[in-house]
């Protein structure tokens, strides 16, 4: 709740009475009455905006004017106005989390040093962290791979966990809840969301209101399906909403997707969100709020919405909501929660004029898309890109004319007479885990569109026990007609949540799961976020020795080159009923809808329409999973479950003792020199280009992920300390290292600097002296010689998950200012977040229009007088001494970024006003 004093201007806070006692809210009807008529007929999404900016008035930073504004919303057209919002809550995961805290906990250290009281420092709203990021899919293929994998997960993140005990112990309005328990959004949507909360403000009285929050993960959107709005922030905007902030946000365009018919049998959740993932993309959704209506949203799940909600950052919009109506009041009851909640949800929704009926006369949105469910046909997603839809009956062609087109048209660029070369295989038993019973006739060699991982994991479908369910018994069928497992597929089981392996096994079918190679693993999001683990060495071998393009199958999200795994240069997303039968084929080269998935031990083909579930069968299971005990029991004291996490100690001094030797937890140097001054905004002058990047430049080629190699700069930092190369852990397990995430940015494997076009990884060149070096050493050069950088970038700069660290390890590496041709809305504000300017090339502009080759000066002519969207001069000055102009857009988008980027970054703002009151 705010801590100010509730203005209420407009005198809309009414009475309710409701299961949880007699409740004061404030009334959106009411409001309406007030000259606003339009309100009633506005999209779901932005009235839960209005009802948090009139809740929250106090005359400062969010005042009546605000609520004037948002309630005169014009859905076809609206302004673009500053919206300050509160979120009721933050959601963390651990790898976004740590440096999180750790910020925290810098600020406390720079409190102290400015004679102030650290423990002013201290969230002022809910937040949850739930630790799900750090597992890895070392073991698999056996009975004991879960544990094995969650003993090795502890003992290398011990002091990860050290650091969050004592935050757990240091902060108030701050619970962690441990490893093994799930992942974040599936915890979020079965447990920690209420839709609805009632809480104590700052005059004594219960207040209800809608539920909300922000998280420091890109699939925060999957909260949506709820009927709750909640969008992925990096991690400084987090911080600063947990210190009391408001997130400043542009009144959203709203685009509405009618959806009407319904599915054909057999086609799954995850073909449904992989469709509309591929038609938002073409028509264009970054920075806009999407929301879904019509007649059949009627027989749609929340599980099958919360899978279409948490693919938004893959379309790219912030929000992918769905409204409250009575499926929503249904899955309240099947994952336990409380009757009076319950009730307290529908009598609120109903009296905000916010629970949709069939009846429910449809928003008015900036544009409409129809949808129509009979007409999405079973796909796949890839091979570099969620958005890029595949049919199953497709993949076999696309697939060979993948493995020849260009890196540029997202293929793989192979020389035709090295289309269809192989390399041996070595398989042995002893190497590859023997778990489940796997094929006799043993393969002797792999090639081009081999699958060598198959993962069921991810929140995006393991929340949804359909497709499960229906993944379980096509598992069962198989096995039934013979087929087994393929040795050299890495095939892995995780879960979001503990309740799902409770009910698979209720159910009788995990058994066959494992009978297929997928082994319990891990609660948490493993493969999905590069967590995938070395493969078997004999394959990986194959792999190197023929520098083959084989593939990865999962249940995911995001398949960005170099994220998934090493190997692996195809990725595709599917769903768990299609990783089991792409884990049978052992290829995607192969049409599904007419070629065998194997055969039987008769030598009789087997056909994936023979085995795949009824939709009566699946239904009879789906009613004995659906069991709310199992809900109430799997969360029950979640926070005390896991004996590990219980045993670690607990410090509660209010300042943390940093440990100049940890590998894991340094305090970073945002603050350490910081005084209360703040400078005027000054030109960028003589910088070097860095980086040139080309379009669709993800965070996962910026930020540091997945595995550490030992050549690059981090890697041999961490050798130099005398970390052996088994010890390296990951990038986002030492995200609480500063000095280690620094040299891993824009070192992903597969990441191309222009400026050295043949190379992938930390590569550039060093201007001054020519001299091709690492991407951190060309920095250290520059920061040494005083010469500020920029990054010059193409389309989508920044896509793909919320990760601070893409701008925190930007900032460290001296970047002043990056000029793109489009940002995507994450990244281009935690750029501002951290001081860094973003620029954008004016519409039909380019580096390459330009003529650009990265080896100018640039000299870009801001001062204190900037102001969002301002166009900007910048000046280049050639090698030949020539030089020339061209404009560029100022992406600072609102007046409190231009606040942000004078303080040099949010955080340093927020400590600045802490410090000045106390």
């Amino acid at each position: 709740m705010n801590d100010g004093v509730q203005t209420n201007s407009f005198g809309v806070r009414k009475s309710l009475d409701t299961p949880l006692g007699r409740v004061s809210y404030f009334s959106l009807e009411a409001l309406a009455d007030q000259g606003f008529p339009g309100i009633r007929g506005l999209p779901f999404s932005v009235r839960v905006l209005l009802e948090s900016v009139l809740r929250n008035e106090e005359g400062f930073a969010v005042t009546r004017d605000h609520i004037t504004s948002l309630a005169s919303y014009c859905p076809a057209n609206p302004a673009r106005d500053e919206i300050p919002y509160k979120p009721a809550r933050v959601l963390l995961q651990d790898f976004t989390g740590v440096p999180s805290v750790v910020d925290l906990a810098a600020m406390r250290s720079a409190m102290a040093r400015l004679g102030k009281d650290p423990e002013r420092i201290n969230p002022q709203l809910p937040v949850d962290l739930v630790i799900d990021h750090s597992v890895q899919v070392d073991h698999f293929n056996s009975p004991q791979a879960h544990q094995q994998n969650t003993d090795l997960e502890f003992s290398r993140n011990r002091e990860r966990y050290e650091f969050l005990r004592w935050g757990q112990g240091a902060f108030r309005n701050f619970s962690v809840i441990p490893p093994a328990s799930g992942i974040c959004h599936q915890v979020n949507l079965e447990y920690l969301g209420k839709v609805v909360q009632v809480a104590r403000d700052s005059s004594g009285e219960e207040v209800a209101f809608f539920d909300s929050l922000v998280g420091t993960d890109s699939h925060t959107p999957m909260i949506n399906g709820l009927g709750i709005i909640g969008w992925g922030v990096g991690g400084i905007e987090a911080e600063a909403a947990m210190l009391g902030q408001p997130i400043y946000v542009l009144s959203p365009a709203v685009v509405g997707v009618r959806i009407t018919g319904q599915l054909k049998p057999g086609i799954t959740a995850t073909d449904l969100v992989l469709r509309v993932t591929q038609m938002l993309r073409d028509h264009g959704v970054v920075g806009k709020f999407v929301e879904f209506f019509g007649p059949g949203l009627e027989e749609m799940t929340v599980p099958d919405r919360a899978t279409i909600s948490n693919m938004a950052p893959e379309y790219g919009a912030t929000m992918g909501f769905f409204p409250v109506d009575q499926k929503t009041l249904d899955y309240l009851w099947s994952t336990g929660r409380s009757e009076a909640l319950i009730k307290t949800v529908e009598l609120y929704c109903r009296a905000q004029g916010m629970f949709r009926t069939a009846d429910s006369p449809d928003p008015e949105f900036e544009t409409v898309l129809h949808l129509e469910l009979g007409e999405i046909e079973a796909s796949l997603a890839g091979p570099k890109r969620p958005q890029d839809r595949i049919t199953v009956k497709e993949l076999k062609n696309s697939w060979q004319k993948l493995l020849t087109a260009p890196v540029e048209e997202r293929g793989f660029g192979l020389a035709p007479e090295k289309a269809t070369q192989s390399s041996p295989l070595d398989l042995q038993a002893d190497r590859i885990g023997h778990g489940s019973q796997v094929k006799q006739d043993a393969k002797k060699s792999l090639t081009h569109g081999d699958v060598v991982i198959a993962s069921i994991t991810s929140c995006t479908n393991t929340s949804n026990p359909s497709v499960l369910l229906g993944a379980a018994l096509l598992a069962k069928k198989a096995w039934e007609r013979g087929l087994r497992h393929n040795p050299w597929v890495k095939t892995s089981f995780a879960p979001g949540s503990v309740v799902v392996t409770e009910y698979l096994q209720r159910t009788g079918l995990m058994e066959y799961l494992e009978k297929m190679g997928f082994f319990l693993v891990g609660y948490g999001c493993l493969t999905c976020i590069g967590n995938s683990g070395p493969l078997p060495a004999p394959v990986a071998q194959a792999v190197e020795e023929g520098d083959l393009v084989v593939a990865g199958v999962l249940s995911g999200n995001r398949n960005f080159e170099g994220r998934i795994n090493p190997h692996t240069k195809a990725n595709f997303l599917a769903s768990p009923q299609l990783v089991v039968a792409y884990a049978l084929a052992g290829t995607v080269n192969i049409n599904l809808d007419e070629d065998p998935l194997g055969h039987d031990e008769e030598g009789n083909p087997v056909y994936l329409r023979e085995i795949w579930p009824a939709p009566e069968e699946l239904q009879g299971y789906l009613a004995k999973a659906l069991d709310r005990d199992a809900f109430i029991d799997s969360y029950r004291d979640v926070e005390q479950s896991n004996s590990q996490w219980n045993s670690i100690p607990a410090s509660r001094e209010a300042i943390y003792p940093w440990n100049q030797e940890s590998t894991y937890i340094q305090e970073p140097p945002f603050f350490q020199e910081m005084s209360l001054k703040v400078d005027p905004i000054g030109a960028i002058e003589h910088a070097a280009v860095l980086v040139m990047a080309g379009d669709s430049i993800t965070t996962d080629h910026i930020s540091p992920a997945g595995a550490i190699d030992p050549t690059s700069p981090a890697g041999e930092y961490l050798q130099d300390l005398g970390v052996e190369r088994d010890d390296f852990n990951s990038y986002g397990s030492r995200r609480g290292n500063d000095r280690i995430m620094t040299r891993g940015t824009f070192a992903n494997i597969r990441f191309r600097n222009l400026l050295v076009p043949e190379t992938e990884g930390s590569r550039t060149i060093h201007m001054p002296t020519g001299e091709e070096v690492s991407i951190f050493e060309a920095a250290r050069r520059y920061r040494k010689a005083q010469t500020p950088t920029i990054i010059l970038a193409g389309k989508d700069y920044g896509m793909g998950s919320s990760r601070d660290w893409a701008a925190k390890g930007t900032q460290l590496l001296g970047v002043k200012a990056v000029i793109a041709e489009s940002y995507e809305r994450i990244h281009r504000s935690n750029l501002v977040g951290m001081g860094v300017l973003p620029l954008q090339f004016l519409p039909g502009e380019s580096a390459r229009s330009l003529g650009l080759t990265g080896q100018e000066i640039f000299s870009i002519a801001i001062d204190d007088s900037l102001e969002p969207a301002q166009t900007i001069g910048v000046t280049v000055l050639s090698g030949d001494g020539a030089s020339r102009e061209f404009s560029a857009i100022c992406r600072i988008d609102t007046p409190v970024e231009v606040v942000y980027y004078r303080n040099g970054g949010i955080l340093k703002t927020v400590l600045r006003s802490l410090a000045e009151k106390g």
